[in-house]
């Protein structure tokens, strides 16, 4: 891979970030960087620019990081250009929520050119987390590629657990950098520095220490400057410091406890405690870099679920495909009995609910993770629902159930809909299904369908109202639509009523649910937009 022919945009509100972050892609050998300081500007850049890596700070003005990656990943013509998120946040549910909308990749701050070099890397080699409509051929291609990556991933993890965690000693005095070097060494990399000047050298280099130890009283530049200096640079902002010196004051400890320090040894040093507070810093700096392998983890484990479920959308498709067209041909046959007609048609139906179900598992998460778009066409709301009641019926006769439509005999064209024909079948079926499976045997389910009207934007919907005998837990009707709310049933995901719901919303509708306790029916309600 050339990287001289790639153009990487880096995006960040910060000036000093972007330049330095600039510096740092040039000399690995990137050849075109663009530079803006908010979701916004990048937006422009992206519609008039060729870019071929997006790297974004997660929180900024305007338009944020995460924002900017919702936008890129639901725009055509950019939603494949792998992003690079970098945040100081260690939230879990931040980075769950970042995979979720389709990063490729995250790096926690602080973190040093080695890392964003492999990381840099790694994204132009052509990976993305969220590359939706992946074959199956493309899904096996990737994932030999996310193997190799793994490896160097592994490798570079290797590396860091058998390096010691580093420290730098800054003191003017040789003598003390001799005992708190000789105290460390057998269980840090320790370095030195004798002026302010080459401890922000250190500090701000491609290989930076975990922890700073810096005296307070030095020529040229003391340590409250050096601190100042450590805090306004991004590859040093974060690291601990502890001041070691012979000032023992309260307002010089609260000096260097507002400047950005978390801790304040005094001189005379008593070894052992030294050791302690040092050890139990690095307890927390080791935690932290964990987190970025645990994030990882997190961004590789939803890489793989996807590919397994590209991969198990193209292999399913293909056999059920061929069964719709075995009972295409035995529907066909003249001498077929009027009763194997009949259970061809409820297999065929079934056939094309189980290749539904199939879409729906991706179109659900593109709808949860905002990136569904609706493209409605019109279609006939009364003969879905009679096919659907047709396959019910069957599937419940042993309750002997009584399922019927109900509508005003005026024609079927005034009973067109604008959605999307396969979301509401899947939605209608779970709700009706819901309603057959709530029914006690030898009672009624009713379709009620209907045209009704928005009293103040005057829209026009269709009312579906399925309603059945029995009433749904006082316990759960605040929470009926939510995820993986149920009752009364052992097997229950809770997963159909809020599917319908997304179903419903996603397609301009909405969903209601009345239950009446006097006549001990349950009602749930679909308003779809009418042509």
């Amino acid at each position: 891979m050339e990287l001289a022919k790639k153009t990487v945009l880096i995006v960040d509100d910060m000036d000093a970030i972007r330049k330095i972050s600039s510096d740092q892609l040039r000399r690995f050998g990137v050849g075109q960087i663009y530079q803006a300081e908010n979701g916004a500007k990048a937006l422009h850049i992206l519609k008039n620019t060729h870019v071929d890596l997006i790297i974004s700070d997660w929180n900024m003005p305007v338009m944020s990081g995460i924002e900017l990656l919702c936008v890129v990943r639901s725009t055509p013509k950019f939603q494949y250009i792998p992003f690079l998120m970098i945040t100081a946040e260690a939230a879990r549910e931040r980075v769950s929520q970042a995979i979720a909308e389709g990063v490729t990749d995250i790096v926690i701050k602080p973190f040093n050119s080695m890392i964003l070099q492999q990381r840099v890397t790694q994204c132009l080699q052509g990976f993305v987390s969220n590359k939706a409509g992946v074959v199956a051929q493309e899904a096996t291609s990737t994932s030999e590629q996310s193997d190799a990556e793994s490896d160097i991933a592994l490798n570079l993890t290797k590396q860091d657990k058998h390096q010691k965690s580093s420290v730098l000693i800054v003191d003017d005095t040789a003598d003390n950098l001799t005992l708190l070097g000789g105290l460390l060494k057998d269980e840090y990399q320790v370095k030195l520095a004798k002026q302010g000047a080459k401890a922000l050298e250190i500090a701000q280099s491609d290989t930076p220490p975990d922890i700073i130890l810096l005296d307070i009283m030095m020529p040229d530049m003391d340590g409250f400057e050096v601190l100042k200096q450590l805090r306004k640079h991004p590859l040093s902002e974060h690291i601990p410091v502890i001041f070691v010196t012979a000032l023992t004051e309260d307002k010089y400890q609260l000096q260097g406890l507002d400047g950005g320090a978390v801790d304040y040894i005094s001189k005379p040093i008593q070894p052992e405690l030294l050791k302690l507070r040092v050890r139990n810093l690095m307890a927390y700096v080791t935690m932290h870099k964990n987190l970025q392998s645990d994030f990882d983890s997190l961004v590789a484990n939803e890489k793989l679920k996807q590919e397994v479920q590209q991969v198990l959308q193209h292999d399913l498709k293909g056999p059920i495909a061929g069964l719709m067209a075995l009972i295409e041909q035995i529907k066909s046959d003249p001498h077929i009995s009027k009763n194997n007609a009949e259970n061809a048609t409820i297999a065929e139906d079934m056939t094309f609910q189980l290749l539904n179900m199939i879409n729906m598992s991706s179109e659900l998460y593109k709808i949860e993770t905002g990136r569904f778009v609706l493209s409605p066409k019109r279609f006939s709301i009364l003969a879905l629902i009679q096919k659907i009641i047709a396959v019910l019926k069957k599937t419940f006769q042993v309750k002997h159930l009584l399922i019927y439509l109900d509508c005003e005999e005026d024609g079927d064209e005034d009973y067109f809909a604008m959605g999307d024909e396969s979301l509401s079948y899947s939605m209608l079926f779970n709700l009706l299904k819901n309603a057959c499976e709530a029914a006690p045997s030898k009672t009624r389910v009713s379709v009620m369908l209907q045209r009704e009207q928005e009293p103040e934007t005057k829209q026009a919907f269709l009312k579906v109202s399925i309603q059945n005998i029995g009433v749904v837990d006082e316990d759960i009707r605040q929470h009926f639509w939510q995820k993986y709310v149920s009752a009364g049933k052992s097997d229950g995901t809770g997963i159909g009523t809020y599917s319908a719901k997304l179903l419903a919303e996603a397609q301009q509708g909405k969903v209601a649910l009345d239950v009446d306790d006097t006549n001990q029916t349950t009602s749930v309600s679909v308003y779809l937009p009418h042509e």
